[in-house]
């Protein structure tokens, strides 16, 4: 997928108009077309144009780091932490060294394995979270 600096978000809702009209109404191709148009004027809608280019952009930095937003020293000071209401859904943080991702769960917030960059994966880690 190549880089678009600087794109123009209505000729590319134009272009996608024109390709999805080459696939009947209701098939997949054209749902998924019309999909990505309303995936793209979302951001205009809600008026977070800016944030969807630096997201954009920032998907293409070679050098692209995950943002780790806390670092605790035990488990149990991120649990705290989590029960505190601070947390959101899919939040990086290191706990006793080891990369965990923040996850939603019907009713609850929980904490999923989920190395960082410079963490060594062992074989046979699951990434299933054991409360």
């Amino acid at each position: 997928m190549p880089y678009i600096p600087d794109f123009d978000t209505d000729a590319i809702l134009s272009a996608l108009n024109v390709i999805s009209q080459k696939h009947p109404e209701g098939s997949p191709e054209r749902d998924v077309i019309e999909l990505a148009q309303i995936a793209l004027v979302y951001p205009r809608h809600i008026r977070k144009e800016d944030d969807f280019r630096r997201f954009y952009k920032e998907f293409f930095e070679p050098s692209f780091k995950l943002k780790v937003s806390h670092e605790f020293a035990t488990r149990e000071d991120a649990d705290k932490w989590l029960s505190s209401g601070n947390a959101k859904d899919a939040e990086r943080v290191r706990i006793a060294g080891k990369g965990f991702m923040v996850v939603q769960l019907p009713g609850r917030l929980t904490f999923m394995s989920a190395p960082l960059e410079d963490e060594e994966v062992e074989e046979g880690e699951s990434g299933e979270n054991s409360e």
